[in-house]
């Protein structure tokens, strides 16, 4: 069968539409997404982003390119991404530290991800394989789908926190490989498409790891909606599926080497999976919440207890419903059990396969699954109104089905949008972000410890003692609050107290370096050098890069009855950001 033969038995002949009715809809799109995070441009780095870009030596110069494609291990969201940093890097070089170039990327990112979605939902609703009547309003479909994905209150964490574009970028990356590769099915020398679909799929894997199930998607996608066989696709587009193949051998190079990211997810501990599963069905569910009701948004869930059997299985029966659901859907109408394989193969990465102990729950992975939702809603709402209208007679219905499906729209976007500004105004500070976690996750010791060093950050050491302390009420086994506890009291003059807290945290976590030196720079503050010494050696010995300044206070220090120099009497204790004190 040849390559125009092929196309004919999957497509439909063009629509009869205004030839300038998707540019209209595009522009829209663009405008909506501009103006639901207009707001957000001016929120200052974050949580992460400090690690990531503000300490990050590596996106300082564009050229030689190899320090690029090596992030740094203590930048955890950068980490074993050369794609990220190097964009992190274009950032640097045009504006420097100036956040509202890093937002504006982002923004950049999350409209070009909206259009290109856009055509996939269009050009897909008007394959043979879709019932007439949808692929005759393919285009008002796809629009209001995309609009709807594009305001989503949902998607801000990958919008607007700056470091997590990890989401954003990935998931353009992830759309135009699907998008190139259908507009290859469709083109009468689709060679470059082809390329383009692979280069997209490598620039993927470099992004984030849950690109992993982009070829296989791509795969479904093609035998679901266009090929009649697996070996069809496979006759007319093998050379396509074996570069897509090819781009596993370098996400398995970014993530298996020791120091990847695979040893900091816990993937191969199987105890924590068992324990990391079960509260995963919690999660999705809270995941599927949220898409129909986007309240309350929370930036970081922490580190949660899965809780008892009987709580975890009303959760896991509903998965399971919706599981049977989509392989049933898959034996009667593929097209829509392919938008359930959708939505799960996309969260499996982080949802089942590798346990994330660090952060089990995070909105910004629903960044590309809340696009299968959309769509269904999209879809059957459609058919809803499709059926009502009919009842009221052909002309009548169509003039009725037409004004609510506008009414519909406009209300969705109008209050999602308003939504997604007024989410955009708790990122506007470190210390409002956190607050509003304390506000919405009161039992959460990691939302207290975290607007605590905020506090701190700020110079509130009060309020950050306070909150430390709250944060050790829900959980005395936190091993970094009391060293964040401890550098509050330090600031104070109570280095007492601090080298206290220091000495808990030793006691919890025997190897930490980073307290062993603030617990030396407390002991020299209290004159007591030798025990100084004998910290700051054993943070050196743990690799912690003790303050130059700091050694050479303690080598003018021989005995406990020297007194220093007002040069050194805060040596070794430079400033610290929230992010350092989490």
């Amino acid at each position: 069968m040849s390559a125009l033969s092929a196309r004919s038995s999957v497509e439909r002949s063009a629509p009869a539409t205004r030839w300038w009715l998707p540019s209209a809809a595009g522009l829209v799109i663009v405008l909506a997404g501009a103006l639901a995070y207009h707001n957000s441009l001016g929120g200052p780095f974050i949580f992460d982003d400090p690690r990531s870009i503000r300490d990050n030596p590596t996106i300082r110069s564009l050229w030689p390119i190899w320090p690029l494609l090596s992030p740094p291990a203590e930048g955890l969201a950068i980490q074993s991404r050369p794609v990220i940093n190097i964009s992190l890097a274009i950032n640097y070089a045009i504006g420097g530290l100036d956040v509202r170039g890093y937002h504006i990327f982002n923004l950049v990112v999350h409209i070009l991800a909206a259009l290109t979605l856009f055509g996939i939902i269009q050009r897909t609703l008007h394959l043979a394989v879709m019932p007439e009547h949808i692929a005759r309003s393919s285009l008002p479909l796809a629009f209001v789908a995309a609009l709807i994905w594009a305001v989503h209150p949902l998607q801000t964490e990958a919008v607007t926190y700056i470091i997590q574009r990890t989401e954003s970028l990935m998931g353009l990356f992830y759309l135009l490989t699907l998008y190139c590769m259908i507009r290859g099915a469709g083109a009468v020398r689709p060679f470059w498409w082809y390329v383009a679909a692979v280069v997209a799929c490598t620039l993927g894997m470099g992004s984030k790891e849950v690109m992993v199930t982009a070829p296989l998607i791509v795969l479904l996608y093609d035998r679901v909606f266009l090929a009649r066989s697996l070996k069809q696709v496979f006759r007319h587009r093998w050379p396509l599926y074996i570069g897509l193949a090819a781009t596993w051998v370098l996400l398995a190079a970014l993530v298996i080497p020791p120091g990847g990211r695979g040893s900091s997810v816990g993937f191969g501990y199987w105890a924590a999976l068992r324990a990391y599963i079960p509260g995963q069905a919690i999660v999705v569910v809270r995941y599927l919440r949220l898409s129909f009701w986007p309240s309350p948004l929370i930036i970081d869930y922490g580190i949660f207890r899965t809780g008892s059997a009987a709580q975890v299985l009303p959760y896991a029966v509903i998965l399971v419903l919706l599981l049977v659901g989509t392989v049933l859907a898959f034996r009667d109408r593929p097209w829509q059990g392919f938008l359930g394989v959708w939505f799960f193969a996309i969260l499996t990465p982080s949802s089942t396969l590798v346990p994330l102990l660090i952060q089990p729950a995070a909105e910004k992975r629903m960044y590309l699954p809340l696009a299968a939702v959309i769509v269904a809603v999209v879809i059957c709402t459609y058919g809803l109104g499709r059926r009502l209208a009919s009842r009221l007679g052909p002309h009548l219905g169509t003039i009725v089905g037409q004004l609510a499906g506008v009414g519909l729209t406009a209300a969705a976007v109008l209050i999602l949008g308003f939504l997604t500004v007024r989410r955009n105004c708790d990122y506007r500070s470190e210390l409002a972000i956190w607050q509003d976690t304390v506000d919405k996750l009161p039992h959460s010791y990691h939302a207290w410890n975290s607007r605590g060093a905020a506090y701190q950050d700020v110079g509130d050491y009060d309020q950050a003692i306070h909150d430390y302390t709250q944060a050790l009420r829900l959980n005395p086994q936190f091993a970094q609050t009391y060293r964040n506890r401890g550098l509050a009291r330090s600031k104070k003059g109570r280095y007492d107290q601090a080298i206290e807290d220091y000495t808990h945290a030793i006691k919890l976590k025997g190897n930490y370096a980073e307290a062993y030196n603030s617990r030396a720079v407390a002991h020299y503050h209290k004159h007591q050098y030798a025990r100084a010494r004998a910290d700051a050696r054993r943070a050196q010995a743990l690799g912690y890069k003790v303050a130059p300044g700091f050694l050479e206070a303690l080598r003018k220090a021989p005995h406990d009855n020297y007194r220093p120099t007002k040069k050194h009497s805060s040596a070794g204790t430079p400033p610290l950001g929230a992010a350092a004190l989490r």
